[in-house]
């Protein structure tokens, strides 16, 4: 048996796998459940369907509920506390009723470049693409039926946590993938809403931008309960209690934080799944604008220098897909995980600039290095040292390519130092092979916890815990004195062979894409 009053959940609505897991009193995980599913490219959008967010929802937390029967003999029908975070930026617009006015419109879409080039040009502050904004003011300046009944517009986890609470709220880390945030006011900041908005009424949008985007909630905050309707979409089984508090939803970039005990200036994390990206908390500001570098921030309100890509492990699953099905024509079917454990460690054994092969994983546009369509390539020059080793090394190596380019001109440009880098996600799964190879690629050392594998539905509910127990200390101290203190990290630093090889990896990574963008052109 076990004290469901003291254990904290977390979903996490990710890309490819909406994930649900339950700590107990000492943070440690002790049940989980998953739903799988996956977007669609429907009338020039990646999206997901209103039925997809119940299916999903209920199914992960039914999962969930499973293994806590199974575990512990007893129904899931209650915990302390409730945190959801899903998949940061995108669109999700309604009128005055609630209906949903289009199909919700995620990260992965690049159909907002006008958009976020005159915002960012408005506010000498970078928009990228994927924010909330950009797909309003889009919207906007193309003339879409659905503007003039735009009543609210939030994101998936804001969604999500309006459906079992009643509240229109968002944490300020996924606040800050709607709009610019003040870090000394820990909200929208004003100045910028005040240009935002004299631009709307010039386009005929005279909504009081403040009314539609949702509330900025800090971490701990609290307020927000599970609703008897709420609790009932849950689980429909009528198993969950109502009544129980939830957190403000965050974003993955913010559990990402969370979950690597990221969260204090000059701590860095990297979370890499479907799309990748690095968080290196500030210190100092930067000295100027980067279109490759987003300004976001923690749960708790610290600025935050993100590198956002939006391809990484989706080439490298396609491909062990096709070796797990040449084991099974062979007549040695191997377990899935099997098949990525040989790949991955079999990679070490390839030469460290890859032998000349280069892949690229552009299922998807990929606006840091100005790819603007999905163009999956690969090549390798004359002479090139063509083996399995090598190929699936560039499959790794090209995973974390375009972070690297983007995190140069933090590096390399603002001289941005970090005192702890973490890496955690499907990448780094198996162990110390990404991390190896990103150690390399970044000239600094990566750590990986124990709890990488658990990704950022752990780091959800570590911030419903510390809602409930934080007993006046900052998120910063609260995870350092709480939760990490004696926590199993895995250090690996780079090394001389392994960073000039990754150097040459990149120079002929880079030769390509020009070729790439000719052809492009063309």
């Amino acid at each position: 048996m076990i004290d469901l009053t003291k254990t904290y959940l977390g979903i996490e609505f990710g890309s490819t796998r909406i994930k649900g897991v339950l700590i107990d009193g000492q943070f440690n995980p002790v049940a989980s459940g998953a739903y799988d599913w996956e977007n669609r490219f429907e009338n020039g959008y990646w999206t997901y369907s209103a039925d997809d967010f119940m299916a999903g929802m209920q199914g992960c937390f039914a999962s969930l509920a499973a293994d806590v029967l199974e575990k512990f003999g007893q129904p899931l029908d209650t915990v302390a506390a409730i945190g959801i975070s899903g998949m940061m930026h995108g669109y999700l617009a309604f009128d005055k009723d609630d209906n949903l006015l289009v199909p919700f419109r995620t990260w992965r879409n690049t159909t907002t470049a006008e958009a976020a080039d005159e915002l960012s040009a408005l506010m000498n502050f970078t928009i990228p693409q994927r924010w909330s904004v950009s797909h309003l003011y889009q919207a906007i300046l193309s003339g879409e039926d659905h503007v003039e009944n735009v009543d609210h517009i939030t994101t998936l986890a804001g969604y999500i946590h309006y459906l079992l609470t009643g509240r229109r709220e968002v944490g300020v880390g996924e606040a800050s993938g709607i709009f610019p945030i003040d870090s000394a006011t820990g909200t929208y900041d004003a100045d910028m809403i005040a240009k935002l908005s004299a631009k709307l009424k010039e386009h005929g949008f005279a909504k009081d931008i403040l009314t539609v985007f949702p509330a900025v909630r800090n971490a701990g905050d609290t307020g927000a309960v599970l609703t008897e309707a709420g609790a009932k979409l849950l689980d429909p089984t009528g198993t969950l209690k109502a009544g129980i508090p939830l957190c403000p939803p965050e974003g993955d970039a913010g559990t990402g934080m969370t979950a690597t005990n990221s969260v204090r200036p000059r701590t860095g994390n990297v979370s890499a799944g479907t799309s990748i990206f690095s968080m290196l908390v500030l210190d100092k500001a930067l000295s100027a604008a980067y279109p490759e570098i987003d300004m976001v921030t923690t749960p708790d309100g610290a600025p935050v220098a993100m590198v956002h890509c939006n391809n990484c492990c989706a080439e490298i699953d396609a491909w062990a897909k096709v070796f797990g099905e040449f084991a099974a024509l062979s007549g040695h079917p191997m377990d899935k995980s099997d098949v990525y454990a040989t790949l991955y460690n079999n990679a070490l054994a390839g030469d460290a600039d890859c032998g000349g092969v280069v892949s690229y994983n552009f299922l998807s546009a990929e606006p840091v290095i100005g790819i603007a369509d999905g163009v999956p390539m690969y090549f390798r020059t004359i002479g090139s040292n063509m083996n399995l080793a090598n190929f699936f090394r560039a499959q790794i190596c090209t995973a974390i390519a375009a972070l690297k380019i983007g995190n140069d001109l933090l590096f390399e440009n603002e001289h941005v130092t970090a005192d702890k880098f973490f890496g955690h996600g499907g990448l780094f799964k198996c162990e110390g092979v990404a991390q190896q190879i990103l150690a390399d690629a970044f000239d600094t050392s990566i750590s990986v916890m124990k709890t990488a594998g658990e990704g950022g539905a752990w780091g959800m509910a570590l911030l419903a815990a510390y809602m409930m127990k934080k007993d006046g200390k900052s998120l910063p101290d609260f995870l350092d004195d709480c939760v990490f203190g004696g926590m199993e990290v895995k250090t690996l630093a780079p090394t001389e062979s392994g960073r000039e090889g990754f150097a040459k990896y990149i120079d002929n990574y880079k030769s390509g894409i020009r070729t790439a963008l000719n052809m492009q052109e063309a």
